[in-house]
């Protein structure tokens, strides 16, 4: 687990999908092999279950408990598992929280209210009311593209001064607001949009929350570490070797196809549930070629 606190949850973390039976119920022993595998294989030092690609709005409550404490026995010792509990009800997502604590989680993921809307003092008092529900650190989710609001510099910076939202994940992809956030704050800032990885690493992002690092943990961490280091050129480099990855991932929803890329690896992943639907014939054979130009050959 990290103790750096200038990179609070780990460097390379990915949104783990939520492996499920062909019958659609939870696979917990492949919740916990996958997160193993991640861990042990992929290079990651940190896990996020229960977070989009992991399905959360078709999972249940006492599912999504049972999936955080899984991963917890499987990789709990070695890894920072961050637990998404967030909703558009700030009490559910407080309730969440605290069971998530319960479980044993190392920290929390909160998404901006989504389908409501609210203004922004309304995301102040949603996130600080969920940081206040446990001992736990926060890192907040921004990505209006799901939820249809972006988080505010002012709102970022004016959360930043509570103790325990420590943290963004940002998918808003907006550099100029990251930089202004970045200057005016010291939240630690994850990529998590992929596409976006190097530039907002090279902006002082402290590492990643990827959905394609179920494939590639170990060149991300290379990325990584070549950013650090001053080494733009051999950034670049890595990350343009990883763009067919990126593209062939989110031609559709990720869940969708980075569950048809472990299913094609023999990993636990299973089908998605509805409202999506599994990678068709015709997608998987685009992903193979998408992979296979990006070095992950199916």
């Amino acid at each position: 687990m990290t103790t750096d606190p200038a990179r609070p949850f780990g460097r390379v973390l990915t949104a783990m999908v939520t492996p499920l039976a062909e019958d659609g119920s939870i696979d917990l022993a492949g919740a916990q092999e996958l997160a193993a595998h991640l861990v042990d294989r992929q290079a990651h030092d940190g896990l996020v279950v229960l977070g989009t690609t992991g399905e959360s709005p078709t999972i249940a409550d006492g599912e999504s408990n049972a999936v955080l404490e899984a991963v917890l026995d499987a990789v709990g010792d070695r890894a920072t598992v961050v637990a998404g509990v967030g909703t558009n009800d700030t009490e559910h997502s407080a309730e969440k929280a605290r069971a998530a604590a319960r479980a044993g989680a190392h920290g929390l993921l909160v998404v901006t209210p989504y389908y409501n809307r609210p203004p922004q003092a309304g995301l102040l008092r949603h996130f600080t009311t969920v940081a206040d529900s446990t001992d736990l650190p926060v890192m907040l989710y921004d990505i209006p593209i799901r939820t249809g609001t972006p988080i505010e510099v002012d709102t970022l910076v004016r959360a930043a001064e509570h103790p325990r939202i420590v943290a963004v994940k940002d998918a808003k992809g907006d550099l100029g607001a990251l930089a202004w956030t970045k200057a005016r704050s010291d939240l630690a800032f994850y990529s998590g949009e992929d596409m976006l990885n190097l530039p907002i690493l090279a902006m002082g992002g402290v590492g990643v929350v990827s959905v394609v690092g179920h494939l590639v943990g170990p060149r991300l961490a290379e990325l990584i570490a070549a950013v650090e280091a001053g080494d733009l050129v051999k950034a670049r480099a890595v990350n343009d070797s990883l763009l067919p990855v990126y593209t062939g991932i989110f031609r559709t929803q990720g869940v969708i196809l980075v569950k048809a890329a472990l299913n094609a690896l023999g990993l636990p992943a299973g089908p998605v549930r509805p409202p999506l639907v599994d990678a068709t014939p015709e997608q998987i054979a685009q992903l193979r070629a998408d992979l296979a130009d990006g070095g992950v050959p199916l």
